[in-house]
């Protein structure tokens, strides 16, 4: 599927009411993720100053283009094995003009669609599914319930398991293979960017951003039918918004790690196009204490420099980054636990388990990278 001028929820659309919610065909993929830079009128744009509300923005936001909650988890067996889980909800609305044609339906009808992924010490496993659903709506294929918290694409879920947000159960099975996550926290949301305002691009334009960085995670992987306890960190991130890229930008490279001191960095860089005449990438950086308070990190002293490519599907893609944070006195080595996690699903992308290492704690730890846009 080639990018083109309809947007992502058109196209997803299109293909959900011609196959019955079937997979579209893969033959043919976006080399990157241009469909996020597109601008589709009829939708809410972020704004800085508007403020996040919980447990109301838990929830879905039916007014804006796109969503996601997304899960990552750093986990060790009984011996100290390491392995990641990911799971994530993606909700796109339907383009308003195209929602207003369609016979019957909704205004709150929605799209959606999961990735589950696992990683092992030498392999990696992904997939995807799709179902139209409506918001709020618990007898929904999919959707997203406030009170009590539930998201999910038919039994792939992520839920509260009490009165509360938190604790959280995930839960995703595929054939074989599945993983049942225990998640508990006595941190409240880390609000990312100008409270909870993510910019994207120094134009401005941006998405509304907020993190749940320090939950700890036991529970159960299955591969090919075996069953492994497994427990860790993990980390997760809900962001909403209606234009992710601007046209000017071709994809980001991502690290959320797990510092051995009890820290978590944050840190992001959204890349120029190449043959861009402009100032460089758009860079931000959050240090979040083990209190919870930020320390918000100047972009001119942040360098995310490559120290090694390898060529997956066809791409070159840094496996291996530098990264030096002079203002906080930090510099350590990202390291992928290996170049075997990509996600083969039908928008592409690197999405796994990283090493931190570096002098003392403070530099050293774990983590997971994301690395979307990069082109064939």
């Amino acid at each position: 599927m080639k990018a083109s001028p309809f947007s992502f929820a058109t196209v997803v659309l299109i293909v959900l009411l011609i196959s019955a919610c079937e997979p579209p065909d893969t033959s043919e993929r976006p080399s990157d993720f241009a469909v996020l830079a597109q601008q589709v009128d009829g939708f809410k744009q972020a704004k800085p100053g508007n403020g996040l509300s919980f447990p109301a923005d838990h929830g879905a936001h039916p007014d804006f283009r796109i969503e996601w909650w997304y899960l990552t988890a750093n986990l060790t067996d009984a011996v100290g094995e390491p392995y990641g889980i990911q799971w994530t909800l993606f909700r796109v609305g339907v383009e308003p003009a195209l929602q207003k044609s369609i016979e019957n339906s909704s205004q709150n009808s929605q799209l959606f669609m999961a990735h589950m992924a696992i990683t092992t010490p030498t392999t990696h496993l992904s997939f995807q599914r799709y179902a139209d659903g409506i918001a709020n709506d618990p007898s929904a294929r999919a959707g997203v319930t406030v009170s009590p918290f539930s998201a999910w694409l038919d039994d792939w879920s992520l839920k509260s398991t009490a009165t509360g947000w938190l604790p959280l159960e995930v839960h995703a099975k595929q054939g074989n293979d599945a993983f049942r996550l225990k998640l508990e926290s006595d941190m409240p949301p880390i609000l990312q960017g100008d409270a909870g305002f993510s910019q994207k691009h120094v134009d401005g334009g941006g998405s509304y951003y907020y993190s749940q960085p320090f939950l700890k995670a036991k529970g159960e992987l299955t591969l090919d039918g075996q069953t492994i306890p497994v427990a860790g960190d993990a980390w997760l991130d809900r962001e909403w918004g209606s234009q992710f890229l601007q046209q000017d930008q071709a994809g980001w490279d991502w690290f959320s790690l797990h510092l051995k001191n009890g820290e978590k960095l944050m840190l992001f860089q959204l890349r120029q196009s190449p043959g861009i005449n402009s100032e460089g990438h758009f860079i931000y950086g959050n240090l979040i204490n083990k209190d919870g308070t930020n320390t918000r990190l100047d972009p001119r002293q942040i360098s995310l420099e490559v120290m090694s490519e390898t060529a997956i599907n066809g791409r070159s893609l840094p496996m291996q980054w530098q990264i030096s944070l002079p203002q906080i006195n930090r510099q350590m080595t990202i390291d992928a636990l290996h170049t075997d996690q990509w996600m083969d699903v039908d928008f592409p992308y690197w999405e796994g388990v990283v090493t931190v290492n570096g002098k003392g704690p403070e530099n050293s730890g774990r983590g997971y990278m994301e690395l979307t846009g990069y082109s064939k």
